[in-house]
């Protein structure tokens, strides 16, 4: 075991051969059944974010590689037998954990929603908008959600782990070609129904199941909601542009442009930095909240 976390395997790597093959066939079928799950354009840009984010995260890994290890080193609170299976366990329940409260925060502040809107910006739903990664998110500092994993004694090399395996695990949700599996996997796991959920725009379904392995922390912590119809996908303002550079660092734009406009307070340049997404000082733009408030009133009128 100790070889095996001195030297483990790059299992990321390893998996985008079967993530390819994967795609492909998605792509066969969907030309098949003639439907329009892909695009050109948009399935382009997807594939170039998941590029450029492999290379960015190679390096950018290692940075935070190097403060769980240095936190693991000098601060950490016990010492985990990592030849234990239910070390394992308890290690992927942990990270599964904080995979989940990363993800809910990174769509209510929107420092962390910046990097995190990129995943969001397809109007398609496929397993290349699985691809659809941040370039900024790991230099932004979103690794620090798992500072706390190496205090409590999780080696930083299996944080690593764990994390490449859920990324590995939420690839194959992004689809439209599995409806609904079976009752006990769709009550424990993140599913492609669940997910198609998360990736809508509608004000029902916004900010609802963040789940990354297991869904039943969104069920525990009230962000659950069932998919009902096919969702429709992308955000509440598209962007029309399939550059990647646009995709990228458009919302960074977007603050700057917030933050230092002129004529607001001090509190209104900090809420447009680390407020929810949506939020404006004049009311001209509405949050998530404001749009599902909006439509239960508009619910209740009707009734």
């Amino acid at each position: 075991m100790e070889q095996f976390l001195s030297k483990p395997p790059p299992i990321l790597i390893y998996a985008v051969p079967f993530f390819i093959v994967l795609l492909l066939l998605e792509l066969w079928i969907d030309l098949k059944q003639k439907a329009s799950s892909y695009e050109t354009k948009d399935t382009v840009s997807s594939l170039t974010m998941g590029i450029g984010n492999l290379f960015i995260n190679t390096f950018a890994k290692l940075l935070s590689l190097g403060v769980f290890w240095l936190i693991y080193d000098n601060w950490r609170l016990f010492d985990l037998n990592f030849n234990l299976w239910w070390v394992w366990l308890l290690a992927f329940t942990i990270e599964d954990f904080t995979y989940y409260w990363f993800h809910r925060l990174s769509h209510s502040i929107r420092y962390f929603w910046a990097s995190h809107v990129i995943h969001h910006s397809s109007q398609r739903y496929n397993l290349s908008t699985a691809l659809r990664q941040t370039w900024t998110g790991t230099i932004t500092g979103v690794f620090l959600f798992w500072c706390w994993l190496p205090i409590v004694g999780i080696h930083p090399i299996v944080i690593a782990i764990l994390q490449s395996a859920s990324l590995i695990y939420q690839f194959w949700i992004h689809t439209e070609k599995i409806k609904i599996l079976p009752a006990p996997i769709e009550f424990l796991f993140n599913t492609p129904s669940h997910h198609r959920v998360h990736h809508s725009s509608e004000p029902r379904y916004l900010d609802r199941n963040h789940a990354g392995v297991l869904i039943i922390w969104d069920r525990i912590f009230g962000t659950f909601v069932q998919e009902e119809a096919r969702p429709t996908y992308g955000l509440t303002s598209n962007l029309k542009s399939h550059n990647p550079l646009i995709i990228a660092f458009y919302e960074w734009g977007e603050i700057a442009k917030d933050v230092f406009q002129k004529n607001i307070t001090l509190k209104d340049r900090f809420l447009y930095l680390f407020g929810p997404p949506g939020w404006s000082h004049d009311g001209s733009r509405k949050t998530s909240r404001e749009l599902r408030a909006e439509l239960n009133r508009s619910s209740t009128a009707k009734k």
